[in-house]
């Protein structure tokens, strides 16, 4: 992977709990929408494990600066310390990483199922989508227990409205655990061919491969990445 220097720009709350931060992108560099990068702080706390971290990008390709956007409860020595940084602060970035991108066969439909801050690699496809105008079916579910606790929602709302291809379930799930098979069939109705991309914590990641399998979606079909605390 490519090392570079990276300038932070700002951040901004994105949900409750969490903050996209933003920030300058390197000349040359190029990914695919749903990669990652190794993001490294250059004077890291003394704690252990504090000094870099990857993240999916949630800026899309065609846009002029890097983002990314992580979930701040956990309390993660590098997520204060990456808070507290001010705008132009540097720090080294390697990538980009990670195969979670949509597959190339347009006639296919995508449906991505994001638990919490597993939105972020499906964030990057959807802009990459909508300003490159494919007329590909996406679908995403994407899961929070309350409404402010869903990052982007105002945007991906308003791709819906943009965009004839794009389908959203924003479902608040309070304590009532995730998905079935029937309701996933329900709302990807005629969908055509669908391949399953699925990003979110581990049990969630876990617990939908099931739900795909007994719903006779055949692993080749499924993609997953999981998110430990992102």
């Amino acid at each position: 992977m490519n090392a570079y220097e990276i300038l932070l720009k700002g951040h901004e709350e994105v949900a409750a709990g969490t903050m996209a931060f933003h920030f300058t992108k390197p000349p040359g560099f190029a990914f695919r929408p749903g990669q990652a990068v190794m993001l490294a702080l250059i004077d890291p706390p003394a704690e252990p494990n504090s000094r870099q971290r990857i993240f999916s990008l949630v800026s899309a390709p065609f846009e002029a600066e890097l983002a990314i956007a992580t979930r701040m409860r956990d309390g993660s020595a590098f997520k204060r310390a990456l808070k507290n940084l001010r705008p132009g602060a540097k720090l080294q970035m390697k990538g980009p990483r990670g195969v979670m991108t949509l597959h190339e066969d347009r006639k296919r439909a995508a449906v991505f199922i994001a638990g919490g801050i597993g939105i972020t690699p499906f964030m990057s496809m959807l802009r990459q989508a909508a300003h490159d105008r494919l007329e590909q079916r996406l679908l995403l579910i994407c899961s929070n227990r309350r409404q402010e606790d869903t990052p982007f929602l105002a945007e991906l709302q308003e791709l819906v409205r943009q965009n004839d291809s794009f389908r959203l379930l924003a479902r608040m799930t309070g304590l009532d655990g995730f998905l079935d098979g029937d309701a996933i069939r329900r709302f990807a109705g005629d969908a055509p061919a669908p391949i399953y991309y699925l990003a979110g914590p581990p049990a969630m990641v876990d617990a939908m491969k099931a739900v795909l399998r007994r719903a006779n979606v055949s692993d080749e079909d499924v993609r997953s990445e999981q998110f430990y605390g992102y």
